[in-house]
């Protein structure tokens, strides 16, 4: 156990990702993919591993049954280094499963069960410690998805003189308004909703046809529910800020996309490190891009992200 820089808190799951499926004949029985592999994920570990891999002390809190999942995902912490004294295994829940659908041009969607309830168990605010940082890494989706426990977590990571960051789910098998949150979301100080999420909580419908104008009245909702900034994530349309230093949008980087599974963790990844650097929200969104980009070439969330050097080679591509 060392003492951690960063501390992620939310889901950990194992995805079973299956990429280009094609299917044998009109009765759809039967179905050929490209790949089939099983992969720990979740954002409060892909994020884990990918800071971990970009250099930081990260500890993990989560929450995963004493079964098979649980061990892939406690050993692919300890894998990349990260503290995993924080995970909290029960007997009484199954560790959440996903299935994970790539189509061949890069876009997914996601079968979750009710597993993802994982019972109604919360994570311990007194595990959090010191960190210079936390992140709510799943918030709206459990352990995150209880007001009351979210608020004890967000005032025990600003006790700690951490700032605090969350990003966002849309919750599976519940409704969930900002303002039933809006005391945490007063004391967080970056918040990172993809363009459906920000959709979601802000009552849009997405068309497709997004302009910056669309993005920043999504990202007033959250705004208006007390958060300081909010970074919209828009895939390949990139991000939007709107926050303490005005607001901006910034394409995405050109790159082929392989499989877009956890690129918003990697977006956020790149992003804490920039702020944990020093740097102003400009150039910590264009970090986010970076992991994000590097991210996408590899099948995974967090197999592409191998180390900070591979990140900085791909920025100063575009950006020097």
């Amino acid at each position: 156990m060392h003492k951690a820089q960063i501390v992620c808190i939310g889901q950990a799951v194992v995805d079973c990702i299956t990429i280009g499926i094609t299917y044998n004949g009109e009765s759809r029985k039967s179905a050929r993919a490209q790949t089939i592999t099983l992969n720990a994920g979740g954002d409060a570990l892909n994020e884990s591993i990918v800071l971990s891999h970009l250099g930081w002390k990260v500890r993990t809190l989560c929450i995963t049954g004493e079964d098979l999942a649980g061990d892939v995902i406690r050993s692919s912490l300890e894998k990349a280094g990260a503290d995993t004294s924080g995970i909290r295994r029960e007997a009484s829940i199954p560790t959440v499963v996903a299935d994970i659908i790539v189509e061949t041009d890069g876009s997914r969607r996601s079968i979750n069960s009710r597993a993802i309830g994982l019972g109604g168990l919360h994570v311990d605010p007194g595990l959090i410690g010191t960190p210079r940082l936390v992140s709510l890494a799943s918030l709206f989706r459990a352990p995150l998805d209880d007001p009351e426990a979210v608020l004890e977590l967000a005032r025990a990571a600003k006790k700690a003189g951490a700032i605090l960051c969350a990003d966002t789910k849309i919750p599976v098998y519940k409704k969930i308004a900002l303002s039933e949150f809006a005391p945490a979301l007063s004391l967080v100080d970056y918040i990172f909703p993809n363009e459906t999420e920000a959709a979601y909580y802000s009552g849009r419908s997405l068309t497709g046809q997004e302009t910056e104008k669309d993005f920043e009245e999504m990202a007033d909702a959250f705004l208006s529910a007390g958060a300081k900034n909010v970074v919209i994530k828009a895939g390949p349309g990139g991000c939007y800020y709107k926050g303490q230093e005005g607001s901006f949008s910034m394409p995405a980087l050109p790159v082929k996309a392989v499989d877009t599974t956890g690129a918003g963790d990697n977006f956020v990844s790149g992003f804490i490190t920039g702020l944990l650097e020093g740097d102003g929200a400009g150039k910590a969104c264009r970090l986010g891009l970076a992991c994000a980009a590097v991210s996408i070439g590899s099948v995974g969330t967090t197999a592409g992200v191998d180390s900070r050097d591979r990140v900085r080679a791909l920025y100063d591509t575009y950006f020097r």
